[in-house]
């Protein structure tokens, strides 16, 4: 039986360590694009739902074990956080997810950051943030789940643009269109802007971040979905004209989609008084499309909802 099969309780206490950490997904993000300077870009949008490490240091071996054997990229990380800090370089990993994978939902990130959060708690160490990018920009572009709230981030170079601070909640009514999507191989693909598409996602840019600091959903929503039709030309979504009129028709906020991905879903307001009417219309309408659903909420920080 292996260490990580035994109960805790059976393993000597001077021979392990444990913690663990989690990390939010994003549903796809509010805006992604590039700025004249070339910069890419994405905001994200948080949601509550988790990748949960768990971390046992074990220095009678040598190497990490990573549950499920997959989750290389962890795996992967977690050897660079030990030999960085000159901690003991074996253990076990495990990681627990409610994100789908090669989606868009920054599932990858999420294994990722809770991974880093898992051996700081193992190790009662604090792994700088500046530190924490670097290593991961070895691995993959990544969203900005390290950050407690929405960000601007530039994913390829994985360091952050803008923190932009919270929204009232806002419900997710998603819908995958299917397959999977590779971060790094979409991120391979040349992608040409025409200086008009750069000046625009510089002017959606400016808008959504005084829309953030104006707690206005509603340019918001409008932002979000102009992204979505920008992206149409990059990884298109056949249901997103669809809903799109469905979010006009019952007076939703817009549309979100996984610009890197599969999913795309309405938005609506979780404080709105018909709220509920709203919602039941939706669901009953996306509910027909023969489509896997989502259903999550975002994040409000503010609110001092768990966000790590």
């Amino acid at each position: 039986m292996s260490v990580s099969q035994q109960p805790v309780s059976k393993i000597s206490s001077s021979s392990y360590r444990i913690g663990t950490g989690q990390s939010f997904g994003t549903f796809g993000e509010l805006l992604q694009g590039v700025f004249e300077d070339e910069t890419n870009f994405l905001v994200t949008l948080p949601i509550a739902r988790y990748s949960k490490a768990s971390f046992i240091s074990h220095v009678e071996i040598e190497e990490i074990e990573v549950f499920p054997s997959y989750k290389k990229k962890s795996q992967q990380l977690a050897s660079q956080i030990l030999h960085h800090f000159g901690l003991p370089a074996g253990g076990y990993l495990k990681i627990e997810s409610e994100l789908p994978e090669g989606k868009g939902l920054a599932s990858s990130s999420a294994d990722l950051v809770a991974t880093a959060r898992s051996i700081e708690e193992c190790f009662q160490i604090e792994i700088p943030m500046e530190l924490l990018e670097t290593l991961m920009s070895k691995i993959e572009p990544s969203d900005g789940v390290m950050y407690p709230g929405i960000v601007s981030y530039c994913h390829r170079k994985v360091e952050l643009y803008r923190f932009m601070g919270s929204l009232p909640s806002i419900t997710i009514i998603g819908i995958d269109e299917g397959g999977e999507v590779d971060t790094l191989d979409f991120n391979r693909i040349p992608k040409e802007f025409t200086l008009e598409e750069k000046k625009e996602y510089f002017q959606l840019h400016q808008q959504i971040t005084l829309a953030i600091q104006e707690q206005d959903l509603e340019t918001v929503g409008k932002v979000a979905t102009r992204s979505a039709v920008l992206n149409q030309r990059f990884q298109p979504k056949a249901n997103l004209d669809l809903i799109m009129e469905l979010s006009d028709s019952i007076g939703g906020l817009g549309v979100a989609v996984a610009h890197s991905g599969t999913y795309l879903g309405l938005l609506l307001s979780s404080i709105d008084p018909q709220y509920e009417e709203k919602y039941r219309k939706a669901y009953e309408y996306l509910s027909k499309l023969d489509k896997e659903m989502l259903i999550c909420h975002s994040l409000n920080f503010e609110e001092g909802l768990e966000s790590c």
